[in-house]
């Protein structure tokens, strides 16, 4: 089976960086590319609590087509390429490293739309390079 590279993505410029480079990267080095997108929400927990089922699905729905979208405006079909691209739900840093465990190197944009403009990493970068298991290729 081919190495994977995973790829983070949250629509930000420098995600859409991060996606090409780890494109060209996946291509050269011949690894599988998945593409993960994380989302997180608060499911209903009881009377009261914002979120119902229905919504829950709603976001999940929302967020893979988002990811989906993305990739095909970014990068399209990239030729040569095995792309997985997937919506996971959880914190952003959590879903990329527990990616990170069965890949041979993670990629994520050194900021993404959270945070503060003047950071020159974001905090989902900063905890990727200290918690993965393997490699990390920060894209500016």
């Amino acid at each position: 089976m081919k190495p994977l590279l995973v790829v983070g993505v949250d629509g930000s410029e420098e995600s859409k960086q991060a996606l090409r480079w780890a494109v060209d990267e996946a291509r050269l080095r011949g690894m599988r590319l998945r593409v993960l997108h994380a989302w997180f929400a608060y499911p209903a927990i009881g009377d009261g609590m914002p979120l119902a089922a229905e919504d829950w699905t709603a976001l999940g729905s929302a967020a893979s087509t988002f990811v989906h979208k993305f990739v095909a405006e970014v990068v399209g079909e990239p030729e040569g390429v095995e792309l997985e691209v997937e919506a996971v739900h959880g914190t952003a840093a959590n879903v990329l490293v527990d990616a990170a465990r069965e890949a041979a190197l993670l990629v994520v944009g050194a900021r993404g739309h959270g945070g503060f403009a003047g950071l020159l990493l974001g905090s989902v970068s900063q905890q990727c390079v200290h918690h993965a298991t393997c490699p990390v290729v920060i894209v500016r």
